[in-house]
């Protein structure tokens, strides 16, 4: 069993991974894997199902198989370890942990884009900002494209870092289950959102459990990291109203109150 001192070392030790190396791209990643699963099964699905039923009934077991699928691998890739050596365990743990979140590779995908605006250089960044987002970066100038980004960090911060820890911690206090499996569950629910999670075809039915799968697990960590950032900045109840007042309007039940909690802090207009 994990003691309470192990499970703070394996987090400490995650964090400070992906805050001083990130995800390097020659690594094997988890998410790749899962991205690959994906990919085969949701083109064979929308390629041989054809009714709306069925698609749907694929879709919920695409989601449900991948996300306690992954949590179960990680589970038992972190029993393994520490079977053989309880020090190759807690690595290997604090490795898998550390690939759940995507602090460094936010904090590099906002440096890529804005690097080219100290020099003047628009267009650079509106190409390098297409890479990130799925609006139209053709025209933006340059007060379009610091929101676009900074949008882009308000509701990837949540999903990307705050929502793994959240169920990482949780994860630490289920006896005999551990930080890795609960982390690895949401990021492979985040991914299915990510990749299929969409209202438009062909995904709107065989990524429709997965979409709001997805808003049903984010919905607490994004609420606390809500009430976290509003008690830091000393603005809980400017954060609040605008949230409050604004949050709502936006299709996602939780992308605009991440994105009304900065737009407060800061005194921005987002969204």
């Amino acid at each position: 069993m994990v003691t309470s001192n192990t499970a703070a070392i394996v987090l400490l030790l995650a964090a400070s991974l992906d805050y001083l190396i990130g995800d390097p791209w020659n690594w094997p990643h988890p998410v790749r894997v899962m991205g690959w699963l994906i990919s085969r099964f949701t083109q064979s699905a929308i390629k041989y199902l054809h009714q709306k039923w069925l698609t749907r009934l694929a879709g919920i077991g695409l989601g449900v198989g991948l996300i306690i699928g992954s949590g179960a691998v990680g589970w038992l890739i972190v029993r393994g370890a520490s079977w053989i050596n309880s020090g190759l365990g807690v690595a290997l743990e604090s490795i898998l942990l550390a690939s759940c979140f995507a602090g460094r590779s936010l904090r590099a995908a906002a440096v890529d884009v804005l690097q080219p605006l100290t020099n003047g250089q628009l267009e650079e960044a509106r190409s390098r900002l297409a890479q990130y987002v799925g609006r139209d970066t053709e025209k933006l100038g340059l007060p379009e494209i610091l929101r676009a980004v900074l949008e882009t960090v308000a509701e990837n911060a949540t999903d990307g870092v705050m929502a793994p820890l959240f169920y990482a911690i949780v994860g630490a206090f289920v006896p005999g289950v551990g930080s890795v499996p609960f982390a690895l569950a949401y990021k492979a629910a985040s991914t299915l959102d990510s990749m299929i999670g969409y209202r438009q075809e062909p995904y709107t039915d065989v990524g429709w459990f997965s979409a709001r799968l997805e808003d049903i697990l984010t919905w607490l960590p994004c609420r606390l990291t809500v009430v976290t950032l509003a008690l830091l900045s000393g603005k809980p109840f400017a954060v609040w109203h605008l949230c409050y007042r604004d949050a709502p309007q936006d299709p996602s039940p939780n992308s605009g109150w991440s994105e009304c909690t900065y737009a407060a802090i800061l005194g921005v207009q987002l969204g």
